[in-house]
This record gives C-alpha cells, sequence and structure tokens, in this order.
C-alpha cells in the first residue's frame, strides 16, 4: 500500500506514531532508491551501506522538511549526493584520479557476485561507466528510470536544458562506445 506524502509527513511528526510512519517511508521507497543508488556505486555492498547512510539522514532532516519539493525528489537528492560523495572518498582512497573512474567501476561490476547481466547488459554498463559522473547519473535517471526532464531538473538542481545536453551527449557516447568494435 501507497502512502501519500502529507500521511507519511503527518505520521512522522507525531511522537507517538514516527518510528512507524519512518517504517513505511523506508518500505515504500527503500527498492527505488536502492537502483537508484546501485545504477552509481555498482557494487551491492556499498550501496547498502550508501543506502543506510541515506536513511540515517532523512531520519535526521524529515522532522524540518519544508515539503518545497515532493518526498521522494528530497530523497533521491539525497541519495544522489551521498552516492557521489561515496564514489569520490572511495577514488580517493584508492588513489584514483576523480576523472578515471570507469575502469574501477568496470571492475566492480564484473566482480559483484549480485550482478547477472548477460554479455549485452554488461557491455551498455561498461559503456554508461564510461561516462562522467553527471553523464551517467542523467542518463540512468532518463533511460532506466524514465524520469521527466523538470523532476530531474528539481533533483539535479540544473535547468532542464544543461539536462538535455547532458544526455544527448550520454547517448552519443555510449552508441559510440557500442559500435567501436
Amino acid at each position: 500500500m501507497e502512502f501519500t506524502d502529507k500521511e507519511l509527513l503527518d505520521q512522522f511528526r507525531d511522537e507517538q506514531t514516527r518510528n512507524y510512519a519512518f517504517n513505511l517511508l523506508v518500505r515504500q521507497y527503500q527498492k527505488r532508491l536502492y537502483y537508484h543508488i546501485r545504477k552509481i556505486i555498482i557494487d551491492h555492498n556499498d550501496t547498502d551501506d550508501v543506502l543506510q547512510n541515506v536513511f540515517i539522514k532523512v531520519w535526521g532532516c524529515l522532522a524540518n522538511f519544508k515539503e518545497e519539493a515532493k518526498l521522494y525528489t528530497w530523497m533521491y537528492r539525497i541519495a544522489t549526493n551521498e552516492s557521489i560523495n561515496f564514489l569520490n572518498q572511495k577514488k580517493k582512497r584508492a588513489g584514483i584520479p576523480l576523472d578515471d573512474v570507469s575502469a574501477f567501476l568496470a571492475n566492480n561490476l564484473e566482480s559483484d557476485s549480485y550482478y547477472n547481466g548477460d554479455e549485452i547488459q554488461t557491455k551498455l554498463q561498461k559503456a554508461i561507466l564510461t561516462l562522467p559522473d553527471k553523464q551517467r547519473i542523467v542518463f540512468n535517471m532518463k533511460y532506466f528510470d524514465e524520469m521527466k526532464y523538470e523532476e530531474m531538473s528539481e533533483i539535479l538542481e540544473t535547468s532542464v536544458g544543461a539536462l538535455k545536453a547532458s544526455y544527448h551527449h550520454a547517448v552519443k557516447k555510449i552508441e559510440a562506445y557500442l559500435t567501436k568494435d
């Protein structure tokens, strides 16, 4: 059963039903957020860690949520930022230049026991991993999540025009990667 933002927030703001409301919120959004994070992080275990951090942040900030955006949009933005921060920290710890992460992530993809894509899916994922972080996120949101540019604009705090350009460049790079052999 899906609950509206208002129902979840009203229950969360009531001290008596706060924990129950948060459990409902986690159940309602956990899977969608997991897959969004997973497309950025690639590794299942790291994704679980980031998702847990996202929900910790949501718990800490939800009482002050101003409802200027949809609840899911707000959480999606937190998940995106947490994912990018996690990747940057991991790259820094591994001594990988921030702009040279595709091989690192592709290695994570191939060694992840939870990944079960076929050869074509693996090739597409490797092509996506060659994209800069922002283009990769925009591509995933548009292509896999079928998100509208306006919603992406709210989440990523970027203009619709810039998002369309990022998506267009991402598609061209992916096409080039897939047809180079």
